[in-house]
């Protein structure tokens, strides 16, 4: 079984655990699809604006091209937790600025993690299109799906009326798709979280789009209190051991790249990050790894099938200290590098799993 990012050189899709290589045939089928579809939507209410005259502009029933999204400086989140009132002007991941009309009704999720914090924002029940690795909660495994890391499937998304779609930045939704649904008429928010305050930041984001902006004030202060006390906790420890956290193993090792979300949740766990020394790529050369020599591994290929033992037997890995001393551990990769509203939880786990003689109570 593969278990390994969908290209060395790509971020894995986050919050799906590590995907595995899809087949030719597949990608194949996903480019036609979009190639094909020339279906056109309903036209919503609103209007992509360049910067300079967001202020001035009014909203459009009928957005054409040449309302292209324009490039700009990273957002400004409103600084009271005040309802959100529209006509509403926001600043995505991308710096595309996107003015809503009204309040979204109908949303389609492209990412796993967009999905789990729109329904913990209580607007589950306007998520009418989601991926196929939505899981979390329990009744979004009901939503349809649209997407997967292989695409986005056009058609459907266009079919399901949506008046907002939330994708991922930085190729977590390919660019092409992104680019596809908003010549289609399609209103698209990109979010991307590289790090703890983004992906607080992109709670709140999402809050202002769905009108739940106070409650996402409310989630994201509970998140950085908590984060905050179990990273005072981790910083406590008397010694902060190097740790691999594995991505996958087939048909190459697989570990963080130099700027992986992960590796900031490493930190505030009390470990000291091995990465692939590269910012993007995450091929692991074993030599590397001998190199730095872990004192823990932890799993996040686990829910793919890889266990401590198999890791242990390894041809070359027997001198490593992690596997010496025992301490190679699985991990739930979904709670962990899932940027949404169980991000406390998951470091806490990621803690457990970096010094399991800890005990905190956050």
């Amino acid at each position: 079984m593969s278990r390994n990012p969908q290209t060395p050189s790509r971020r894995p899709w986050k919050g799906s655990s590590i995907p595995r290589l899809p087949p030719l045939a597949a990608c194949i089928a996903a480019a036609l699809l979009v190639a094909a579809c020339g279906a056109t939507a309903a036209a919503p209410s609103w209007t992509a604006l360049p910067p300079a005259t967001a202020a001035a502009s009014t909203p459009s029933s009928s957005p054409s091209p040449s309302a292209a999204a324009t490039a700009s400086p990273s957002p400004s989140p409103l600084a009271s937790a005040a309802a959100v009132a529209f006509p509403l002007t926001v600043r995505d991941d991308d710096g595309t600025l996107l003015r809503l009309a009204s309040e979204p009704q109908r949303i389609v999720s492209l990412m796993p993690a967009i999905t789990e914090t729109l329904f913990a924002l209580g607007e589950g029940s306007k998520v009418v299109g989601g991926t196929e690795s939505d899981d979390f909660p329990a009744a979004a495994k009901a939503v349809p799906h649209v997407a997967s890391y292989t695409g986005v499937q056009i058609e459907k998304v266009v079919a399901l009326r949506p008046d907002l779609v939330v994708a991922g930045g930085d190729s977590g939704t390919q660019p092409a798709d992104i680019a596809r649904l908003r010549s289609l008429g399609l209103p698209v928010l990109v979010v991307y979280a590289g790090s703890v305050n983004a992906a607080l930041a992109d709670i709140r984001l999402l809050g202002m789009v769905s009108g739940t902006y106070p409650e996402a004030v409310a989630m994201t202060s509970a998140l950085r209190a908590r984060i905050d006390a179990i990273a005072a906790a981790a910083a406590a420890r008397p010694s902060h051991p190097r740790v691999f956290y594995e991505l996958g193993d087939t048909p190459d090792l697989y570990g963080p790249s130099d700027d992986f979300f992960g590796v900031e949740l490493i930190r505030l766990a009390g470990g000291i990050p091995i990465t692939t020394g590269d910012p993007v790529s995450f091929t692991m050369p074993l030599e590397r790894l001998v190199a730095a020599d872990p004192e823990v591994i932890v799993l996040g290929d686990a829910a793919y099938g890889t266990t401590a033992d198999a890791v242990a037997h390894r041809p070359g890995w027997e001198n490593l200290t992690a596997v010496r001393t025992g301490a190679i551990r699985p991990v739930d990769d979904t709670i962990v590098t899932r940027p949404g509203p169980r991000l406390a939880d998951g470091l806490k786990s990621l803690l457990g799993y970096i010094h399991p003689e800890a005990s905190i109570a956050q």
